[in-house]
């Protein structure tokens, strides 16, 4: 699904609704939020990533959940599942109306379900360390994460996007999961704290190694993101050392924007500029054909970065 181009991923879906003047942050639900309380806003920034030249839209459910809307929106779980469904529905919408404006044929774009850690749905920051992880069990986090990927792939998705796992094991379960969805494809995306390890601390390309030897069928990407950028490089290099050909295998990566994240404040440093896109080139030699941004990068670094990985008038369509 992923080979023969490079695609682009959109941004930090959170960071435009802010620029919106939507408040995400110190919420449970983070972003999702808005899901039920203003849909036509995450419909919106995901037209707005569109237009800037992502060709793949991530759906707003992170940090989405069925047990996260009945506690802090007090929803039935019918309710939660009809939430988590719009995660999808609002991305299709956008991406029907972008192609409604062309009269000839468009870019291939696509849909992922974000499928967010165990962490992320507990607001406490910790997805960024993966403290959690000596609480659960594998099989516990695939009953926990079993629901929302049901409600994502029933609903349509193209593919899933696994994101921002701090910790291997976390990373093995949930793809033990994916082979109850046998027509599912995903990729998966490690957050790394340095140039070599992920958040909790696992080796990252032994980290990937054990994905690929997991999901060898259905996993169609693997690599980072929401990771610092200037960790990015030395990352995707021990992933060479431990992973078949990325022409066999893509490498996705989608960094954030290099700040660091404050619990209970946010995020904090971000400069002007965005210093890193001439590292985008060296990122495909290295074997990524799936590039975007994570959190702090807007639209109009999506654009930036879609111009460096292939101008939209050249892209296969």
């Amino acid at each position: 699904m992923l080979l023969g181009r490079p695609w682009v991923v959109d941004g930090g879906l959170a960071s435009a609704l802010q620029d919106d003047g939507f408040s995400v942050d110190g919420h449970p639900l983070w972003s999702a939020r808005i899901l039920a309380t203003n849909p036509g806003a995450v419909r919106k920034v995901h037209t707005t990533f569109l237009e800037a030249g992502a060709d793949i839209i991530i759906t707003a459910s992170y940090q989405a959940s069925i047990p996260g809307f009945q506690d802090h929106l007090g929803t039935t779980q019918d309710e939660a599942e009809r939430i988590m469904n719009t995660s999808v529905s609002l991305a299709k919408e956008a991406i029907q109306e972008y192609e409604s404006k062309f009269t000839d044929k468009v870019r291939k774009l696509l849909v992922a379900g974000s499928i967010g850690p165990y962490g992320a749905c507990q607001a406490d920051g910790s997805e960024y360390t993966g403290a959690y992880m000596c609480k659960v069990t594998p099989e516990y986090l695939k009953e926990w994460h079993r629901p929302r990927m049901a409600a994502l792939v029933n609903s349509g998705v193209d593919l899933l996007a696994v994101e921002t796992i701090p910790a291997q094991a976390e990373a093995l379960a949930i793809l033990d999961l994916l082979q109850e969805f046998p027509d599912t494809k995903a990729w998966l995306s490690f957050s790394c704290k340095d140039s070599q390890h992920t958040n909790y601390g696992d080796d990252f390309g032994e980290a990937v190694k054990k994905c690929h030897e997991r999901a060898v069928d259905q996993l169609i990407a693997v690599g980072l993101n929401c990771t610092p950028p200037q960790y990015v490089t030395s990352l995707l290099e021990k992933a060479d050392t431990s992973l078949p050909s990325p022409s066999i295998l893509p490498r996705v990566v989608y960094p954030n924007s290099g700040e660091e994240w404050v619990a209970g404040k946010g995020w904090a440093g971000r400069s002007a500029h965005w210093p890193f896109l001439n590292e985008v080139k060296k990122w495909q030699v290295l074997g990524a054909s799936v590039i975007g941004g994570c959190c702090r990068l807007r639209p109009n670094d999506i654009r930036d970065i879609a111009s460096v990985v292939a101008p939209i008038s050249k892209r296969d369509i």
